[in-house]
């Protein structure tokens, strides 16, 4: 079977790295995401795995789709009784881009509409709807008139690791953080910091990184719903997993910030997560931070205003980031994540690395720099 793991732009590439080490085949990069090969057991992998993946898609049928009555009989063409009993509950989720169908909410209830016309002609019952927790999750992508079909085999996305249940006011979604990590080339064998932790997460997808534990381990996933689910092999990959856990690391993690209350929520995260003895928390200001002994990765994520008084006001507090780098951080590597390039020339070094990473809509960079 193919399937097309999903992400955020800018982090495909990213992605395709992370299947490659899995031994995933027919590995294809494609804006948004990635397509891979394999039996239901490499999706279930993926699922487990995935640190960059917002969803993981089995494409069920492509069609083209200019009108809702060929919206309607491609959909009728899949044989949905192979997916969903009239006992299960479906929802649709749907995404248009330049199409002749422009409403997104009409071409769910349409597909909704032809989905549960073809379970009631076989069985004479229909499923019902449920939006917010459904058995089976439909997905409906319409680009430039073509029309693909995809069962969501991963249910609620994939950054929802359950271990972050507070929330400070701008969090970096867990799926970002893992990726600007992974963009480092930091593997735990050195030391890694952040000087401007906040609720943890960029520590957090770090040592569950370096402590081989697998992102989707305390959660739940769409396909152990579905028809003919095999549940003994599913906890057996599950206790495969398990084993590789480390519980100690070769080298230390640590984090700092300045507000009490942001590390106290930090450490409450990080024990969800399996991981706060992995992790070292302190509170205290910028300015005196220290990392820890031996050439090591530093890693943050400092406020970007997205107004022009709020760009003004932190000038100053980038050009005490690039004087904490000269200044303590000699030997190490570090590395800036901001949505503002106007910002980053006032850190005062010179990036030797720009990668470009979307946080939603907003256009990022992460900045390697230096420090000889």
């Amino acid at each position: 079977m193919e399937f097309f793991a999903t992400t955020g732009r800018g982090m495909e590439e990213v992605l395709a790295g992370e299947l490659q080490r899995l031994g995933m085949a027919g590995i294809a990069q494609e804006r948004g995401g990635v397509r891979f090969s394999g039996d239901m057991e490499a999706c279930w992998r993926a699922n487990l795995w995935l640190r960059t993946a917002n969803r993981v898609l089995l494409p069920l049928a492509t069609f083209s789709c200019t009108t809702p009555e060929e919206l309607y009989a491609g959909v009728r063409t899949i044989p949905w009784q192979d997916y969903l009993t009239s006992a299960m509950t479906m929802a649709v989720d749907c995404s248009l881009r330049d199409s002749a169908l422009t409403h997104s909410g009409y071409v769910a209830l349409k597909t909704k509409d032809a989905v549960v016309d073809c379970l009631r002609d076989r069985f004479g019952t229909r499923p019902s709807v449920d939006t917010r927790d459904p058995d089976l999750r439909v997905n409906v992508h319409l680009l430039k008139n073509r029309c693909t079909v995809s069962l969501d085999t991963s249910g609620a996305p994939l950054d929802r690791r359950g271990y972050r249940l507070e929330k400070n006011e701008a969090p970096l979604r867990e799926t970002l953080a893992a990726a600007i990590v992974l963009s480092t080339g930091w593997d735990g064998s050195v030391p890694l910091s952040d000087p401007l932790c906040g609720s943890g997460t960029l520590l957090i997808e770090a040592a569950l990184l370096a402590s081989r534990r697998p992102p989707g381990g305390e959660r739940r996933f769409g396909f152990e719903r579905w028809p003919g689910f095999d549940q003994a092999a599913w906890q057996a990959l599950r206790a495969e997993a398990s084993g590789q856990v480390l519980d100690r690391l070769p080298a230390p993690i640590q984090g700092s910030d300045s507000d009490g209350r942001t590390i106290a929520t930090a450490r409450r995260n990080a024990e969800r997560a399996g991981v706060r003895g992995l992790i070292g928390l302190t509170r205290h200001d910028m300015q005196d931070f220290t990392p820890p002994p031996g050439n090591g990765v530093i890693v943050c994520n400092p406020p970007y205003g997205e107004r022009m008084g709020e760009v003004e006001a932190l000038k100053p507090f980038y050009r005490q980031l690039g004087d904490l780098f000269k200044q303590r951080c000699t030997g190490n590597t570090a590395w800036i994540f901001t949505g503002s390039t106007e910002l980053a020339t006032h850190v005062g070094l010179k990036a030797t690395r720009r990668i470009p990473l979307w946080n939603g809509p907003l256009e990022c960079r992460l900045l390697k720099y230096e420090l000889y």
